[in-house]
């Protein structure tokens, strides 16, 4: 009897959601068709009861559940045959996932199969190689493609930093926008590989763009000590990462200041280098203190041209080595959300402009 009112309520569920979709893909699809676009996210936990996230990718399907304690393993596979069949898509294409959260959000590369297997899809006039089968994530965040061509649209003639680039789509969009260098800097081989491909799949050359595997905070000062500098960053990290040395532990929450410090020390100070800070902790909270916005006339007067950092003792008595001084830092995390990415429920990133 209880197993039957479990059925009965997966199917209810699984309608529910095939609805959903439905409606969903019918307004996306002829619309991002157009863009060119082939990966886009048809729902994320809109009901509260079924908590899944279902994204498109070309003819396949991902299909993920937000995973509790009292999961049912088989929910997740009848939600997804329920979906599948109402937008046609054979099971042979329907990839279940299990999502996590916690401490879990830095396990990135983490594989749950090896496969190997990648296949092309694009992106605007962009390509990228999408694995579905061997990690929780596919290759793509595919909610950062407004933010993708705002870096593109200024990369013109600029020296490019992409910090956790992950597989460097950021880096490619930075490229093809005419970015005179890149610059993409991951702690893992998979990512930088990946980040290989990615720019030969795209034609983009390797000798003006730079891939280095490295802690993002020792790449950091190896570059402030030659001397390194840059017109424009993207800082997406993970909200959470460890290693085998506690060195590299980070915790978005507590490490952000440090680690735009950081960035600051790098980036050009006479062009309005602009740095891109993104996350997609819910519960973050940028730390505004360690920062002094704005121009300051005996700040400038001092300020050399090497680091936005300004040493010795403020006026207040307060050490200035704690605080860093940039033009503007503006939250746009309204246009860099793409429309199929927007729920009530919860921002999927949040995102900063930081005008150094």
């Amino acid at each position: 009897m209880v197993q039957n009112k479990h059925n009965e309520k997966y199917l209810d569920q699984a309608q529910m959601l095939s609805n959903k979709v439905k409606k969903k893909y019918k307004h996306l699809n002829k619309r991002y068709s157009k863009q060119n676009i082939e990966i886009f996210r048809l729902y994320d936990w809109d009901i509260p009861e079924i908590r899944a996230v279902v994204d498109w990718y070309a003819g396949h399907l991902v299909v993920a559940e937000y995973v509790r304690k009292s999961s049912d393993p088989a929910w997740l596979e009848i939600m997804a045959r329920a979906v599948a069949q109402t937008l046609g898509v054979d099971m042979a294409k329907v990839h279940l996932k299990q999502r996590y959260s916690g401490y879990q959000d830095g396990n990135r590369y983490e594989r749950v199969a090896h496969t190997d297997k990648k296949i092309v899809m694009s992106e605007r006039d962009l390509k990228f190689y999408i694995n579905l089968h061997d990690y929780v994530d596919t290759g793509l965040f595919s909610d950062h493609r407004n933010t993708r061509q705002m870096v593109r649209e200024i990369s013109q003639g600029k020296d490019f930093l992409n910090l956790y680039c992950y597989t460097g789509s950021f880096s490619c969009y930075a490229a093809k926008g005419g970015a005179k260098t890149t610059v993409s800097v991951d702690r893992s081989d998979t990512a930088i590989q990946w980040t290989k491909e990615n720019m030969e799949l795209n034609g983009i050359s390797l000798k003006e763009n730079t891939l280095i595997k490295a802690h993002t905070f020792d790449f950091l000062e190896k570059a402030r000590k030659k001397g390194q500098m840059f017109d424009i960053a993207v800082v997406d990290p993970p909200s959470f990462s460890s290693s085998r040395d506690s060195r590299h532990h980070f915790d978005i929450t507590k490490d952000h200041p440090a680690l735009l410090k950081s960035v600051v020390e790098l980036m050009h100070k006479d062009s309005g280098s602009t740095i891109f800070f993104s996350t997609n902790h819910q519960d973050f909270e940028f730390c505004m203190d360690q920062f002094v916005v704005g121009e300051s006339s005996a700040y400038e007067s001092k300020r050399s041209e090497r680091s936005g950092l300004e040493t010795g003792a403020s006026e207040d008595g307060g050490s200035d080595t704690q605080r860093c001084f940039v033009k503007e830092i503006k939250e746009i995390t309204p246009i860099t959300i793409p429309e199929d990415y927007i729920t009530p429920k919860k921002k999927i990133h949040r995102c900063w402009k930081i005008i150094v």
